[in-house]
């Protein structure tokens, strides 16, 4: 399934206001979130927790955790600018769901080359990275099931929603985005994707996720694998 979302605008100014100590404290915080928002919601189903890998693992595990619920993966990479690495021109996950940028990032001759060569960057790194951590993965159940997918924070939302793309392709009930933190622009074009949106900060303006984190060190595989083990272990699901 490929989709496509708007360009998104560029703050002036970065902000260094830390909101949250570390993506632990920030995960703790989400959960209790997540919880009272479960409890309100008398027809909520049983839920499933997939984090975005791998940052989005130490966020994810304390929700897990207060829910009692399995913990498990979804990997979505964003697809590259062959020029500009850290530029984004869409998100591809494992599974290979595509969402493209609307912007028009390519305008060479060798456009549809590009982006097809970018792309299969993108879908060898989200597999890699699957492959390493699917063996801390639980089997779990998604038919009539919420999904919950969880980030340490959204900048663009690409990678987000195309993991919502797949979510959904799965069979579950419901798909609820929630991160700490995310873009106050960025909402209601990121609620198109789910049934329930949860954020706890929106700041203004908004360049970076890391800078509202105190303590914000990448996350390694082993590490990841870890989170998804120490779950997994006490769950008789």
């Amino acid at each position: 399934m490929i989709k496509t979302m708007p360009s998104q605008c560029v703050g002036e100014i970065m902000s260094y206001t830390p909101l949250f100590i570390d993506r632990t404290d920030a995960g703790e915080k989400l959960a209790q979130k997540i919880d009272s928002a479960i409890k309100q919601s008398a027809g909520t189903k049983r839920p499933i927790v997939y984090a975005l890998p791998r940052g989005g693992l130490p966020v994810a595990a304390p929700v897990a955790r207060l829910l009692g619920c399995p913990l498990t993966i979804m990997v979505a990479k964003k697809i590259s600018h062959p020029q500009n690495p850290e530029l984004a021109i869409g998100a591809v996950t494992a599974s290979l769901n595509v969402l493209w940028s609307e912007q028009k990032l390519f305008r060479s001759k060798n456009y549809l080359r590009s982006r097809e060569l970018a792309l299969n960057v993108a879908i060898d790194k989200a597999k890699i990275l699957e492959g390493q951590l699917i063996p801390g993965c639980p089997q779990v159940n998604t038919e009539n099931a919420t999904v919950i997918l969880i980030d340490d924070g959204i900048a663009t939302g690409m990678t987000m929603a195309v993991a919502a793309i797949a979510a959904k392709a799965l069979g579950c009930a419901e798909v609820w985005l929630c991160s700490p933190l995310a873009p106050l622009k960025l909402l209601p074009w990121l609620s198109q994707w789910c049934d329930r949106l949860i954020i706890l900060e929106t700041p203004e303006p908004f360049l970076s996720v890391s800078n509202f984190y105190i303590d914000f060190p990448q996350v390694e595989s082993s590490e990841a694998l870890v989170y998804l083990q120490q779950q997994h272990q006490p769950l008789t699901d």
